[in-house]
């Protein structure tokens, strides 16, 4: 691995400062920085953690590092909860979105570097006819799911952006942090950051309908609160951006019913039904291309009449069937676009069966049978 402080292997790393191994991100390729007390500094390049050449970390150096990038107020919520989200930009201007935790006792802290622009569906490999369509829409919410690490955030960035480029209106967004810097263009857009600009979600929530928005982005949909504040947005005419941690559209569904209670959860699913405009999760791949460490594969569910009709029956494990049968609306299931990404050998085969939600389905395609 290339020695990210080459020819200051004896100067304390704690002096060196994060920014040098910040700034290292881009030029490695690397997607995420992890330091742990014991270990070198690690990147994950091409979705697997490398050490850097470089001595294990001491107890004394975390801290001092971590601190270094820190505010009074950050530090306070570390001390006070244990850990602690920001976004920094080191003076080369390279960005990046950092949570900072204790465990066993001394400080960890991951960092995820971010793009100084945001990327277009294009370089992204997303499909841009039915993301365009949907970023076309004037109201209703759209989900955007997928295990932590999959792309949620970036691929939400491309979606607001088209907005921004395509459209005169008012975008609004909650972030906790701000990781992407959008400039104006047809659009407004006001960032507001957690913890600086509102105190909490909810009460960026509780204002932001009186902030005039044509599009809300509200980052993760975490509680009963945030999910029932953002169908009422949908309801009245709001396009609603959230993101979740889930698997599968189905899955989806199911986890946004379970933060309520059984007797809410009727009412949830209505509503559901009448203001969700899609769901699209996402899932990273290593890519077989030499310019291209990871591919998305994307399962994207569009509410059509017959999805709408299956949601208010409660017959979720059935959107799959439509979905299928529907690809020339734009949408498609796990296991298809895993399928499509082999076709044109930009995963191989192992990395596709072991990364699909159903390797005996994905198998079958491979082999030559459609599923029924």
């Amino acid at each position: 691995m290339a020695n990210a402080t080459a020819g200051r292997r004896h100067v304390p790393v704690d002096q060196v400062g994060l920014d040098l191994f910040f700034d290292t991100m881009p030029n490695l390729g690397a997607s995420d920085l992890h330091m742990k007390v014991g270990r070198p500094i690690m990147m994950r390049i091409s979705g697997v953690l490398r050490p850097l050449d470089m001595p294990e970390i001491t107890a004394e150096q975390s801290e001092a590092l971590c601190c270094s990038i820190l505010t009074e107020s950050q530090q306070e919520q570390l001390e006070q909860i244990g850990s602690v989200d920001l976004a920094y930009s080191t003076e080369a201007g390279c960005r990046v979105r950092v949570n900072i935790f204790y465990q066993r006792g001394t400080l960890s802290l991951a960092a995820r570097y971010v793009n100084a622009t945001v990327p277009g569906f294009d370089e992204l490999m997303l499909p841009a006819g039915p993301l365009k369509r949907l970023c076309a829409s004037e109201s209703g919410l759209i989900v955007i799911a997928g295990a932590t690490g999959a792309g949620k955030s970036t691929s939400l960035a491309a979606m607001i952006d088209h907005i921004n480029h395509s459209r005169k209106c008012h975008i609004l967004t909650l972030e906790d942090p701000i990781e992407y810097l959008f400039e104006d263009d047809l659009a407004i857009i006001n960032q507001r950051e957690i913890g600086i600009d509102a105190d909490s979600f909810d009460s960026g929530l509780k204002y932001a309908l009186r902030e005039d928005p044509d599009v809300i982005l509200m980052g993760e949909m975490r509680d009963a609160e945030t999910v029932t504040t953002a169908l009422s947005a949908a309801e009245t005419g709001h396009l609603v951006f959230g993101t979740l941690h889930a698997n599968t559209a189905p899955q989806t569904i199911d986890r946004l019913l379970d933060l309520f209670p059984g007797d809410k959860q009727s009412q949830i699913r209505k509503g559901l039904v009448f203001n969700l405009r899609a769901i699209i999760c996402q899932r990273l791949l290593r890519c077989t291309k030499k310019n291209r460490q990871r591919v998305p594969a994307l399962e994207v569910m569009i509410t059509s009449a017959a999805v709408r009709k299956l949601i208010s029956e409660g017959k979720d494990e059935e959107i799959y069937q439509v979905m299928r049968d529907s690809s020339g609306e734009g949408m498609v299931d796990f296991t298809h676009s895993i399928y499509q990404l082999v076709q044109n050998n930009l995963v191989t085969r192992r990395e596709a069966v072991a990364r699909a939600p159903n390797p005996d389905a994905l198998q079958s395609l491979l082999d030559g049978l459609e599923i029924i």
